[in-house]
Parts: structure tokens; sequence; C-alpha cells
């Protein structure tokens, strides 16, 4: 799956990144958590969160995380976009909910690391 069939599937809009949407993608972590999200997270993963704060870019930078999504419409500021930008994620944004999109990858495919 690429970053690109994850926007399609979820009805996403990209923020950030759209240059790279031909990524490869293997599974997704779902969290607002980001302890949970480095003790959990595989490489080349797409991170979807609630959470909009520059920590969510740090620690997708720390695990090789590929795209971040913006879960129930929340709002990424300037700055958290340019630090994004800066170090090559995709942000993309939805208005589902965490259950939801999660349920929606999954079932598109995508799968989760195993606990």
């Amino acid at each position: 799956m690429t970053v690109e069939d994850v926007r399609a599937t979820l009805g996403a809009r990209v923020l950030v990144g759209e240059e790279h949407l031909d990524r490869e993608v293997r599974s997704a972590c779902g969290s607002d958590m980001m302890s949970d999200v480095l003790a959990f997270s595989k490489d080349h993963s797409v991170l979807l969160t609630g959470l909009v704060n520059p920590q969510v870019v740090r620690t997708a930078e720390m695990l090789d995380i590929v795209c971040i999504i913006f879960i129930r419409g929340k709002k990424a500021d300037e700055k958290l976009l340019e630090m994004a930008r800066e170090r090559g994620l995709v942000v993309l944004e939805t208005g589902h909910r965490m259950f939801t999109a999660c349920g929606m990858l999954y079932a598109a495919g995508l799968r989760g690391g195993a606990v």
C-alpha cells in the first residue's frame, strides 16, 4: 500500500508532502500517546493521532514513520507543518474518528504491528 492509497481510503486532505504520496506503507499505528507509538510502531508506518503538537513530528522522525494523519478534523499550525516539511513527512487530515479511520485502513488491507 502507498500513502496515496491511505489518503484515498480515508478521503483525507494532504497538508504537506504531496510529492511523497508514492511511498510504501507497511503498517499503521493509532494513538494519542506518543509513548505507545514509540513502543509499538514499526518502520514505514502511518501514525493516526488526534494529538497536534511538535512531539508528534519528532516521534515520527525517530521511528521512520512516513505519514502522520490527524483525525477528527484536527488542525495543525504552520510551525508544525513546516517541521514535517523539513523532515520529508507526509501530513494528512481527515474528519474520521480514530476507530473509524483505523477500521477503514484495516479493511483496505493495512495491518498494525504485533504486540
